[in-house]
């Protein structure tokens, strides 16, 4: 088979072009990051191999999260690493994927890899999935569609209809809906917590997007026994086990999750309501389509200027944010909020700047800024 030469742009805007020019994080996925000190780790922890499925009582503690058994989950180094496993235990050459844009690259680049046909379909405006578009691309060779909910970069969930449709689909091809669920708080309410048909769903998950911490490097994945055990097989291939260091991390996490939710949810709606006010005095400039509990938000740029280019003066200025050329879009940027207030307030005010010479500020109805964003 022939190997796909990669081009990343994210890795590339992220690793490369911005790596040291700013101080304010505006463009990463997260909520801010939690730091060691906050976390517990037991003093006589024995560092030795961890297992490929990962520890007992912490798979036994995700399952939990979807009222699932432990063989049903397989802990992994991130979520990346989940979906690989994914991608790798249930394709072959020639079946097909159909995933979705703008939205993460590796959904679309890891199954041409194996050599699989990649249907990426364009969300619509409202940067929603129309089932209907879906069966009308899907072949008898349907063997996976790809969702993430809710979306990264879009803020959006994919309604019980549409995936009630989606896994009606996926069902009657014999295929797997993999859902990519990196911000959803209740895994309760996942397709995959269901016993209704959750033999073709797969949820993928991490402590790195809503627990702010992706340093740990701690993702799973939930599904079918069949699937669960592929993973782990093919897990031996690759990093063979997990830091036992990071799953003792994770325990004490998932110990205190309620926690971890509160402080999301007021990072969260306070940075939310920041950002409403800061986009209503630009109203011309820049329209945010309403996150559904992300800690971000899409914003359609109406200046004209294209979102790379903005975004690169945004970066002079010492803001990071994500143009939508990084994840297979243009016209709009992904603007992360759940931060502390005086730090999104300080990052708003740069941006100001930046709006404020615009190619045509014609179109701005930008008000002075009182400071506090």
């Amino acid at each position: 088979m022939t190997a796909l030469a990669l081009d990343y742009p994210m890795r590339r805007w992220v690793f490369e072009d911005s790596l040291g020019r700013y101080d304010i994080d505006l463009g990463d996925s997260h909520v801010q990051c939690g730091t060691l000190g906050q976390l517990t780790l037991p003093a006589d922890l024995e560092l030795g191999y961890g297992t490929d499925r990962g520890g007992t009582e912490l798979r036994a503690m995700i399952g939990d999260l979807y009222g699932r058994p432990a063989d049903d989950v397989v802990v992994t180094h991130g979520a990346q690493e989940a979906l690989y496993l994914v991608y790798n235990t249930l394709l072959r050459p020639g079946d097909q994927v159909v995933t979705f844009r703008p939205g993460w690259q590796q959904s679309w680049d890891a199954p041409r890899s194996l050599g699989c046909q990649v249907d990426v379909l364009d969300l619509g405006r409202d940067l929603t999935i129309d089932p209907d578009a879906v069966a009308a691309v899907a072949a008898a060779n349907l063997r996976l569609i790809v969702v993430n909910t809710p979306g990264n970069p879009t803020g959006r969930q994919v309604g019980p209809a549409q995936l009630r449709a989606l896994l009606d689909l996926a069902t009657r091809a014999g295929a797997h809906l993999l859902l990519d669920e990196e911000y959803a708080l209740d895994l309760r309410r996942s397709a995959a917590a269901g016993p209704a048909r959750a033999d073709r769903v797969i949820s993928v998950s991490s402590l790195s997007k809503v627990y702010g911490l992706p340093g740990l490097r701690l993702g799973w994945l939930c599904g079918p026994p069949g699937v669960a055990a592929g993973c782990a097989e093919r897990k031996h291939l690759t990093t063979i086990a997990n830091s036992v260091l990071c799953e003792a991390l994770a325990l004490d996490v998932l110990a205190r999750r309620q926690s971890y939710l509160a402080e999301y949810r007021r990072l969260t709606d306070g940075g939310l309501g920041l950002v409403r006010e800061w986009v209503a005095r630009h109203a011309g400039a820049i329209e945010l389509v309403p996150p559904e509990n992300t800690p971000f938000g899409w914003l359609w740029l109406r200046t004209g200027e294209p979102a790379l280019d903005f975004c690169r003066r945004v970066l002079d200025a010492g803001v990071l944010l994500m143009p939508a050329e990084t994840v297979g879009a243009t016209g709009g940027f992904r603007l992360s909020f759940a931060r502390e207030p005086a730090v999104l307030a300080e990052g708003l005010a740069r941006i100001d700047a930046v709006l404020a010479t615009s190619g045509d500020d014609r179109t701005l109805t930008t008000k002075p800024s009182n400071g506090a964003a």
